[in-house]
């Protein structure tokens, strides 16, 4: 679930950046009293995702008159032409509205529409999709929402969710070993700890570290196989995960080396937004 009192400052910024001082067309030339009824309409397939963002948008603009009379939830399935929202409000507040609500419904639902691409062609390995940190400034919260939407899930929501020893780490204090009783000695006993590794030659010493799990970074179908298995061998309960460069083209071929984690940050930073608009249908 979405927290709404989380994510209305957000909303509220939004806002403030769209209309600034005022809808200056809009006060010209409709007058203060006019009502109208709107629709918010799916131009393509995909996942819904922010529908109740795109409500708290209007609501916020509007304490006035204010009336949904049909709505879709997040996660829903979108086709061409279906109706996500109807609405009656003041016609201004619907023009204020309008663009802000539509850039979070296209954004989420677009996240949400590629993330569930990823669930579903990895659903038969039983591998899980997890996102990054790699996201909108400022937007995280509603991102990584999209994504669960979606069918994944989340990886660290901010570098204080986990602890995670990637290849800077590494490089600054000389090994990976040094690195992992660092971590343990200076966290909450109970904190997992991840290993990032980029080469098969890394793998032994990050076994050996005694670490949770094991991130395989840009490696090769081939190599990807090859430490998994002799993961697997060692230490059964280990925790793998692939990393890097992971696209609807090759995640069947990541999945089937046998990791148990993909994460893929495509998932936010370049989900393509859906095709959704808004129209007056009523005055």
């Amino acid at each position: 679930m979405l927290d709404l009192n989380v994510v209305r400052p957000i909303i509220q910024k939004a806002l403030d950046e769209d209309i600034g001082r005022g809808d200056i067309t809009s006060q010209a030339i409709i007058p203060p009293s006019s009502i109208s009824k709107a629709e918010i309409i799916s131009h393509e397939e995909g996942v819904l995702a922010g529908v109740e963002i795109a409500k708290e948008v209007f609501r916020l603009l509007s304490p006035r008159h204010l009336t949904f009379t049909s709505s879709l939830k997040d996660g829903e399935l979108l086709t061409e032409g279906r109706c996500i929202l109807r609405f009656e409000a003041d016609s201004l507040v619907i023009l204020k509205g309008e663009r802000v609500a539509l850039n979070f419904l296209q954004r989420l639902s677009g996240i949400a529409t590629l993330t569930r691409k990823f669930v579903d062609l990895v659903s038969p390995f039983g591998v899980r999709i997890l996102d990054t940190r790699k996201t909108t400034p400022n937007l995280r919260i509603l991102e990584k929402y999209a994504v669960r939407v979606g069918g994944g899930f989340n990886h660290r929501f901010g570098l204080d969710n986990g602890i995670l020893i990637k290849d800077n780490h590494i490089r600054i204090l000389g090994g990976i070993k040094k690195a992992v009783q660092m971590a343990r000695r200076n966290n909450h006993p109970f904190l997992k700890v991840e290993v990032e590794v980029s080469d098969v030659s890394q793998v032994e010493e990050a076994i050996e570290s005694d670490a949770d799990a094991i991130m395989l970074d840009n490696m090769s179908e081939e190599e990807m196989r090859e430490v998994v298995s002799k993961i697997r061998r060692r230490k059964r309960e280990i925790l793998i995960e692939a990393s890097g460069d992971v696209s609807l083209e090759n995640v069947k071929d990541v999945a089937s080396t046998g990791v148990d984690l993909i994460s893929v940050g495509r998932i936010t930073h370049s989900a393509p937004s859906l095709d959704i608009n808004l129209k007056i249908v009523e005055r």
